[in-house]
């Protein structure tokens, strides 16, 4: 709440609707308008990401109308951080105001029939990290807690999503994101044990703040950019910045999705 008003007072807004732009994807937050940006650093409550394709901007601005609030980036466990400094963007943006959440991120394709480019519409997680990412939530404010018996990822904002990739005619299907804690990619015989664990798609964040937003009460919708795709008998080569690339040449599909959700956010106000 401290980092909140630090943010307001330097002349950053409320918002109805957050994002964690992931890798590649940081220029999606030229779309807002009116945009505003402060660095992480600023804020005194983010930290700063050293990952590739992670600007570590907070930017506010309005989309469709709508204010949003924007990450450009966010921090991974295998930067050295910390569980709880995971978390802190969404904090600061549920602090903010926000009420919907789409998380998006790039990540490795499991399934022999993907593509580079392909989006997966999350529906569910397996957590193979398995650190307690929501401690220090056990007592949030009155009114800030989601049944925990509730899908972490909000279905009616799945299909949502889903149906936006369609209309935007984006390579797109739902399906389970795998998390390890990196930050090596993976052996192949890891790829066919998270195909035969039921993962469509494996990376190295977005689910700690899954967790922590469903325990703020936030509704969650969560997007993969497929930026390679394992094919463990024909292994090839991949590095940060092709990962970046991939990931900004799918820009459109996911700029369909976060207008879908802002739009389904400005009717219900």
């Amino acid at each position: 709440m401290e980092a909140a008003r630090r943010v307001l007072s330097a002349g950053g807004a409320r918002a109805r609707v957050g994002v964690v732009l992931g890798t590649g994807l940081g220029d999606l937050a030229a779309a807002a308008e009116h945009p505003w940006s402060m660095s992480n650093a600023d804020t005194g409550w983010l930290a700063a990401s050293r990952a590739t394709g992670h600007a570590g901007r907070l930017v506010c601005g309005r989309l469709g109308g709508l204010p949003v609030a924007m990450l450009q980036g966010r921090v991974h466990g295998y930067e050295g951080c910390p569980p709880e400094m995971l978390t802190r963007g969404v904090e600061l943006l549920a602090a903010l105001g926000c009420r919907v959440l789409l998380l998006t991120n790039a990540s490795g394709g499991l399934r022999p029939d993907m593509q580079s480019g392909e989006l997966v519409v999350v529906t569910d997680h397996i957590d193979l990290v398995r650190r307690r990412w929501d401690e220090g939530f056990d007592e949030p404010a009155a009114g800030m807690v989601r049944p925990r018996a509730a899908p972490l990822y909000h279905p009616a904002l799945a299909d949502l999503a889903f149906r936006a990739t369609r209309r935007a005619g984006a390579v797109a299907r739902k399906g389970v994101y795998a998390l390890l804690s990196g930050p090596c990619y993976e052996t192949r015989a890891e790829y066919r044990m998270l195909r035969r664990l039921g993962a469509d798609v494996v990376g190295m964040s977005t689910v700690p703040e899954v967790v922590a937003a469903h325990r703020l009460g936030l509704r969650v919708a969560a997007c993969s950019v497929v930026t390679n795709v394992a094919r463990p008998d024909a292994a090839t080569q991949t590095d940060a910045e092709e990962v970046c690339r991939l990931a900004a040449d799918a820009i459109g599909g996911v700029r369909a999705i976060l207008d879908a959700v802002v739009e389904e956010e400005r009717l219900a106000a």
